[in-house]
């Protein structure tokens, strides 16, 4: 913003005008009179009178002529309010509430024609207000600090309970993955227990130095076809595991149903098992198919505890990504790897009903970011996404370049939301959610996030099927950083 606009004192303060105006209309001529001593009436010419973020020491009221007030969003100035109207007032209107609050213009006032105002110190506005209006004032102090407090305290509520359903999304999620790794263990032992059997037989039965070879090499065979065994369908499965089950039994094998599908699931198909049934002797092709079983059902087990335990770590690595308990506060991140964290965080929550689609574009560069704060507005619009869609439907999560920022897009298709209520969605404590079901800060908090912390925009767009939440993030760090 360039410098302020030229004032100069203009016609004298007059009690009579003061009370033609709709904030002193009710005063005495006592406090009329007051206003003018402490008071002034300044002639500004058009342009800039006072920006966002400076020291409050003013209070100005319009007498005529026209006011812009605008406020600081990303790079651009936003227009909030525009009007001619007498009276209207703008600065340091809450200096009554004095130390408690930072003192300073929350948005920046321009004139757009040579306008008159009364100006009123600041120090003068709170201690006529303590003086004339003491009822007032506490009230207002109660109202002001009261739903402040208020605020603060239901957001923090907010984000007990957003952490409480992670943290139950992420035990039950944990939990899976553990209990197969137990389960695995368990059956290895037994496995390994087995094999041990197998091999004191083997030891004390009819194999000689020739035949203990073949079986070696067959079990490395066994082994490296097991880590390229392709996926199946569950039909293809059983059409080939019927065929092992009567291949197994044409050859004498007892209980060829209990090991097809072992075969199977290894990738050992009839090829394989007929080069097995030639490699050995006859007298001993089923105790040769049985140690053979016994090392592939080891092999399995032992990649169930390797992608178990590797799925615990991924999770691990998932929480430690969201929680940012690694990184500095602020620092340049992708933010991909924190959309990413997000959805595995939110996975339970998410539910198989709703299709999770990445739009990404990898290409985007790194941005200078709070990436905990930022993990809240995807956490905050992905569980509106899909309580919106009822559990059903399809998530998208996009994201693009757009000039200097970087736009993430959080779409889902669920009915949208009313153009009655859009204007209103960012309001603190505003929800469409039924009583009890939400504490109507979560939009406000990633508002405040996004557009006050980081310079950035949220908008959104609604249509019945397709809505669409969009968060624009500079791409390069702002002169100076809200904290």
């Amino acid at each position: 913003m360039t410098g302020p606009a030229r004032s100069a004192p203009s016609a004298a303060c007059g009690p009579d005008e003061l009370r033609t105006l709709f904030l002193f209309e009710k005063l005495t001529e006592d406090q009329l009179a007051r206003l003018c001593a402490d008071g002034r009436v300044e002639l500004i010419e058009s342009g800039p009178v006072y920006a966002e973020g400076e020291p409050a020491s003013c209070f100005y009221v319009l007498i005529e002529g026209a006011l812009v007030l605008s406020r600081r969003v990303g790079a651009d100035d936003v227009e909030i309010s525009r009007t001619s109207q007498r009276g209207v007032y703008a600065g340091a209107f809450q200096a009554y509430l004095g130390d408690r609050v930072p003192q300073v213009y929350t948005a920046s006032l321009r004139v757009s024609e040579p306008s008159r105002f009364f100006v009123l110190p600041a120090d003068a506005l709170a201690r006529l207000m303590r003086e004339w209006f003491p009822m007032a004032v506490h009230m207002l102090e109660g109202l002001f600090l009261g739903m402040r407090t208020a605020q603060q305290a239901i957001g923090q509520r907010e984000r007990l309970l957003a952490l409480g359903s992670l943290s139950a999304g992420l035990t039950h999620e944990l939990n899976n993955p553990a209990a197969a790794a137990v389960r695995a263990a368990s059956a290895l032992r037994e496995r390994v227990a087995g094999m041990r059997h197998k091999l004191a037989l083997i030891a004390s039965g009819p194999y000689d130095r020739a035949t203990l070879g073949i079986l070696i090499r067959l079990q490395e065979e066994a082994v490296e076809r097991v880590a390229k065994a392709p996926a199946l369908t569950p039909l293809e499965a059983g059409d080939r595991e019927d065929a092992v089950t009567d291949w197994l039994d044409d050859h004498g094998i007892a209980g060829g149903w209990d090991l097809a599908p072992t075969f199977v699931q290894a990738g050992l198909d009839l090829p394989w098992l007929e080069q097995v049934a030639g490699s050995v002797p006859d007298a001993i092709r089923e105790g040769a198919v049985r140690w053979l079983n016994y090392t592939v059902e080891t092999e399995l087990l032992m990649n169930e505890i390797e992608d178990s335990t590797a799925r615990i770590s991924t999770l691990v690595a998932a929480a430690k990504q969201y929680s940012q308990l690694d990184r500095a506060p602020y620092q340049r991140v992708d933010v991909h790897e924190l959309l990413d964290s997000t959805l595995v965080m939110l996975a339970g929550k998410i539910g198989d009903g709703v299709t999770v689609v990445r739009e990404y574009d990898r290409a985007l560069p790194k941005i200078p970011a709070y990436a905990a704060e930022l993990n809240q507005v995807w956490t905050n619009l992905i569980d509106n996404a899909v309580a919106a869609m009822d559990g059903v439907g399809t998530l998208t999560v996009r994201t693009a370049p757009s000039q200097d920022h970087v736009v993430v897009e959080i779409a889902d298709t669920g009915p949208g939301v009313a153009p009655e209520i859009r204007d209103r969605i960012f309001e603190p404590f505003f929800t469409t959610k039924p009583v009890g079901a939400g504490t109507g800060l979560g939009l406000d908090i990633s508002w405040r996030i996004v557009v006050t912390k980081h310079h950035g925009d949220l908008s959104v767009e609604s249509v019945p099927g397709d809505t669409r939440f969009r968060v624009r993030l500079p791409a390069e760090p702002a002169d100076e950083l809200a904290v």
